[in-house]
């Protein structure tokens, strides 16, 4: 593994809302910070309060990132999915399954107390650079 840390940035993806970065790639890793329910275009939320609407959004901004990186959903290792009601599980385990189809990487899912921009999920990953 190489040790130089590249910063990963796309308009693609809503630009970070605090002191991080969109993703960092470590050698062949990528390292993706959480993403929520942000139009990249406009900085609005999307999907008031839908989980199923804000999931759908989250995937498209964390394959956005991944994108930017060389990696893509397909080489996803890892997730973190944070929910801050754990009743909406069912809803966002079907949109997740929409877009990670056959794959099946390992998952975290956790019930946080509440989420930036007033989120109902968020959505972080581990993955490799294709080839």
């Amino acid at each position: 593994m190489s040790d130089t840390l590249e910063i990963i940035a796309t308009d693609g993806a809503p630009k970070a809302i605090g002191p991080y970065s969109q993703a960092i790639a470590a050698g062949d890793l990528v390292f993706c910070a959480g993403q929520g329910a942000l139009d990249p275009a406009t900085g609005a939320s999307v999907g008031g309060g839908d989980v199923r609407a804000e999931t759908e959004q989250t995937l498209a901004n964390l394959a956005a990132v991944l994108a930017a990186a060389g990696s893509d959903l397909a080489h996803v290792v890892k997730t973190t999915v944070f929910l801050i009601e754990m009743s909406d599980f069912v809803a966002m385990n079907e949109v997740y399954a929409k877009h990670f189809g056959a794959h099946r990487p390992a998952r975290s899912t956790v019930a946080v107390a509440a989420l930036p921009r007033g989120f109902r999920v968020e959505i972080e990953c581990v993955a490799i650079k294709a080839k």
